[in-house]
């Protein structure tokens, strides 16, 4: 299977190109990619947390989370 392409284009002229990407562009990708995911694991998990421990406080105080609003607002 050949890699994926891209586009280049020489704005002076208008002309553009479509060029596969080199290996070690593809593996670069892929590194990113994997970053991306791992960043994106990270604040779910993150979010989740915050979510389960306000959950909590609220259960703890024996108030809903409109009602904490109301306190705060």
């Amino acid at each position: 299977m050949p890699n994926p392409t891209k586009v280049i284009v020489d704005c002076s002229t208008g002309i553009s190109e479509v060029i596969e990407l080199t290996d070690e562009e593809v593996a670069e990708l892929a590194a990113q990619a994997a970053i991306a995911e791992e960043q994106r694991k990270e604040r779910e998990a993150e979010e989740a947390a915050k979510a389960s421990a306000k959950a909590a406080l609220l259960k703890k105080l024996g108030i809903t989370a409109e009602e904490a609003t109301l306190l705060l607002g």
